[in-house]
């Protein structure tokens, strides 16, 4: 099944888009169609290797996916970790950059 008809059934149960979490059968299981957006603030250098707080929008089909961290947790933080699903392509660039800036 690919993730965009799994969303599709997930939105038609009704369920909270923006706190579902993909099962890790599909999650490994597609690549994206296209990543249209991707920053991640990494001051420490090009081989840190801890975490660092990031912002991207995958497209899956007819749905963006969004996922970070959040530039509030800090560097090397491993929390404030967000996600979302919607089909609106303005609002998915939107709250990605809104958690990075």
């Amino acid at each position: 099944m690919k993730i965009s008809d799994w969303l599709d059934e997930k939105e038609a149960e009704n369920v909270d888009m923006s706190q579902l979490e993909l099962p890790p059968d599909l999650s490994y299981g597609e690549d994206p169609d296209e990543t249209i957006f991707y920053k991640e603030v990494k001051p420490c250098g090009l081989f840190c290797t801890e975490n660092h707080p990031f912002s991207t929008v995958e497209r899956f089909g007819h749905w963006y996916f969004c996922r970070g961290q959040d530039k509030k947790a800090g560097i090397h933080s491993a929390e404030k970790q967000w996600r979302l699903f919607t089909k609106d392509k303005h609002i998915a660039l939107k709250t990605a950059q809104a958690h990075i800036e």
